[in-house]
């Protein structure tokens, strides 16, 4: 191996070890957090429950919205309908 090959083996070597010095450094990563300990799984699981109620009840707040948009339509097509029947 000459001299400009074994500066490229040693340059792909720092890389890989500096790549793994900072994944170390990093912690551990958010999947293993969430697969953790019990308390993390309870955590989890409560935010879970509150998301999944959020979105119930922007579910039904959006009914509503639909619901009043329909009546205003129907109600304007009535009060059209009457001024055409004068």
């Amino acid at each position: 191996m000459d001299g400009g090959q074994l500066t490229a083996v040693i340059i792909v070597a720092i890389i890989m070890v500096a790549s793994i010095i900072k994944v170390a450094m990093r912690g551990p990563s958010r999947r293993h957090v969430a697969f953790g300990d019990d308390q993390t799984k309870a955590q989890t699981q409560a935010e879970n429950q509150r998301l999944r109620d959020e979105v119930s009840q922007l579910k039904e707040r959006l009914h509503v919205l639909e619901r009043i948009t329909v009546d205003k339509e129907n109600s304007l097509s009535r009060e059209i309908d009457s001024l055409r029947d004068r």
